[in-house]
């Protein structure tokens, strides 16, 4: 074998054959001519006049293989068979000649503009074999697909020269096409001589966009993109929860929150499954969520949704092959028509929420790799950005209180327009997943086993289960403690345990005070104790020898009352302002009536709805709906007073009664602790007092003694 340069290389037949490189010739294949060394052509590559000429073709050539132009006798048209192409009478031979003959007595302008100008009795044959293994594509000319001859003028002088001003502007500033061009001619004729020629600027700037896109990216993202070219490939995903899909983007709807019932935007956080496209789990936060709500979402995805109140059968578990009554015998309660599996891969965005140290020991503890989001690689996460737009357009534009995608196109006044409380529309978005979108068809999102089939995000999944099974693995309720954030401490021997500037103390340590743990390590005989930032009146401690948790109570709460739940932000502003007043107490329970006048701030309770500044109200709200939220996901055996499944609290229009009731919680938690504070320093109760002039009457020498005395002095 010989190369082009010269070069040759000598070696046998069989090494030829059997090299890796070494593959069948498309120009040897049972292929047209067309088509012979690049992708096979149809009639969709035609123009509607060439399809006319086509299917006119078509017709001539049945006519001389059949005598009829339809190429069937039963639908045949009027007039036919004609005399010269009756197959009765005639032979194929005769009937091609025929219509050579025919073809050939046409104008010769209107031979030229139907394409029939050079038919011949070969054409006719080579039209009969190709439409037999073709079908009407076996009449297309090979003029009009023929192949591109490319860009002769772009050598590999000219190619180099390309690529190497391509990768010395991506470090510069950007500049113009006509500047790239003269950087080209520089390389050029440095690089390879002043003869050599180099294509015209309409030329480059034509293979430049084909090879390198339009050019209207940023400096700095072009830069980027460049980097990541061949660092990774497409994910395909064949299983449900290999890869599931994380996002939070703040909701087009305003809705009341639960204390005020004052308009508020919310944020929704979504968890879909790439292969399924079930959205299999959400949160709904006042705020951008945190660490901690990422786990419980998480959770959810790995726990069965409960069947609420008002949902019909039809909303029941309803994949095949593991009935509803064995999911609702392991779960503890009925299953709603939703997937839960445990999550192999986790796709998010790059928030700083994903790449804390929480989120690091909550993928071990889970079993799943939280991984990111490449940079510019929309196709990692896009299918999640689609399905917010799909809940957008199917759901929260039929609300009221929509504000819109853009302020230009808001309405006169969402706010007022706003009905639903936050319990109400977790409510309905729940409802609306399990009802609507799990039984909605995908369209495009068809699997590639049956692209062409119609299916749903619950058929996908009953698919999935038929084809690799189930399993039917459901977390324990401790699952919630092994999420939360952890916290290496000693434990005091009279005290108990301190979490980020409180103490929580409590029986279950009784065996361990004063006494260090047999952890190694950077904690080195410190006690691992969890707290959930949501609700700092708990810590949790697991206990080493029979591996029970048990609940740790901050020891400013009262013995026997419980007062409202506050968070982290709550406890550091309780600190700052303790630290504020130069307060040093001896325990936390003198910090108790701080925390409530923090809780119940200082305005008069008529007038707080009115008085208290917007901010300040939100923060009230949103430490309302963490609490509420880290009570339902806690479980019932350490919960305090949990709500009842799928209910949620209806709040009045512009009526303060729940901040009222709130306010009155405050105020009954003061009460009690002044009582138990006078109670502690008066442990004896002292008599009623008598009045002034029975004291003067009783040291009197004159006042007459009672009949009592006079009687006892008597019988002495």
């Amino acid at each position: 074998m010989r190369r082009r340069d010269g070069q040759e290389l000598v070696t046998t037949v069989r090494a030829l054959i059997n090299h890796p490189d070494c593959s069948p010739s498309t120009n040897a294949a049972a292929l047209p001519a067309i088509n012979r060394g690049r992708q096979p052509s149809g009639l969709q590559d035609l123009t509607d006049r060439q399809r006319e000429l086509v299917a006119m073709r078509y017709a001539h050539l049945m006519e001389a293989e059949t005598g009829y132009r339809s190429g069937e006798r039963l639908r045949r048209l009027s007039g036919e068979p004609r005399p010269a192409y009756d197959p009765e009478t005639t032979t194929l031979t005769q009937r091609r000649e025929a219509k050579v003959t025919e073809l050939r007595a046409l104008p010769a302008e209107e031979a030229r503009m139907l394409g029939l100008e050079r038919v011949s009795v070969r054409s006719l044959k080579r039209w009969a074999a190709n439409t037999r293994r073709y079908g009407v594509s076996g009449c297309i000319s090979g003029n009009w697909l023929r192949r591109s001859g490319g860009r002769p003028t772009i050598t590999q002088e000219i190619r180099e020269a390309i690529f190497a001003v391509r990768q010395e502007t991506l470090h510069r500033s950007r500049i113009s096409m006509k500047a790239k061009e003269g950087l080209i001619h520089q390389y050029v004729e440095e690089k390879f001589g002043p003869d050599t020629p180099v294509p015209t600027y309409v030329t480059l700037w034509r293979v430049w966009r084909e090879w390198f896109g339009p050019g209207g990216t940023r400096q700095k993202y072009a830069r980027s993109a460049a980097r990541l070219e061949g660092t990774g490939g497409h994910v395909v995903v064949h299983r449900p929860g290999q890869v599931v899909a994380l996002d939070t983007t703040e909701m087009a709807v305003m809705v009341r929150d639960t204390l005020f019932g004052e308009p508020t935007p919310v944020h929704l956080t979504l968890a879909l499954d790439i292969y399924t496209h079930s959205i299999v789990a959400f949160r709904l936060t006042l705020v951008s969520d945190t660490s901690t709500d990422v786990a419980m979402l998480l959770r959810d995805v790995m726990m069965p949704l409960p069947l609420r109140d008002g949902w019909g059968e039809d909303m029941e578990w309803p994949y095949p092959g593991v009935p509803a009554a064995l999911v609702a015998e392991f779960a503890g309660h009925k299953v709603a028509a939703l997937p839960f599996f445990a999550p192999e891969t986790i796709t998010t965005d790059h928030g700083s929420v994903y790449k804390n140290h929480h989120l690091v020991d909550v993928q071990r503890v889970i079993g799943a790799n939280i991984l990111p989001a490449r940079v510019l690689r929309p196709t990692d996460k896009h299918a999640v950005e689609r399905a917010f737009g799909a809940v957008q357009s199917l759901l929260f534009e039929y609300l009221l209180g929509y504000r819109g995608v853009d302020v230009a196109d808001r309405g006169q006044d969402p706010e007022a327009d706003a009905v639903l409380t936050i319990a109400e529309m977790e409510h309905l978005i729940a409802t609306w997943i399990v009802k609507i979108w799990q039984n909605r068809e995908l369209g495009e999102y068809a699997p590639d086993w049956d692209p062409g089939g119609k299916h749903s995000p619950n058929t996908l999944f009953a698919a999935a289960m038929s084809q690799g099974g189930f399993s039917l693995n459901i977390p324990t309720p401790e699952l919630y403690y092994e999420l939360l954030r952890t916290h290496a401490v000693a434990i005091h021997g009279r005290r108990g345990v301190k979490i980020k500037g409180l103490w929580y103390d409590g029986d279950a340590l009784n065996p361990y005070r004063d006494g260090p743990s047999s952890r190694g390590g950077k904690n080195k005989g410190k006690w691992v104790v969890r707290s959930d930032p949501r609700d700092r009146r708990f810590t949790y401690f697991q206990d080493p020898r029979t591996h029970h948790w048990h609940t740790l109570r901050w020891t400013g709460l009262p013995p026997a009352e419980e007062i409202p739940a506050f968070g982290d932000t709550r406890a550091h502003e309780l600190l700052r302002a303790a630290k504020a007043a130069g307060l040093k107490p001896k325990s936390d329970a003198e910090l108790l009536p701080l925390l409530l006048d923090l809780i119940g701030g200082h305005i008069p309770v008529t007038s707080w709805p009115t008085q208290m500044p917007k901010r300040k109200r939100k923060d009230h709200a949103r430490e309302v709906l963490q609490g509420q939220a880290a009570t339902a996901d806690r479980p019932a055996a350490a919960a305090v007073s949990p709500p009842e499944p799928g209910e949620g609290m209806v709040v009045p229009l512009r009526q303060p009664q729940v901040w009222r009731q709130r306010a009155g919680d405050v105020a009954s938690a003061v009460d009690d602790e002044r009582r138990r504070r006078r109670q502690e320093a008066v442990p004896a109760q002292p008599g009623i007092p008598g009045s002034m002039s029975s004291s003067r009457r009783r040291r009197s020498i004159f006042a007459f003694p009672h009949d009592d005395d006079t009687t006892t002095q008597e019988g002495e």
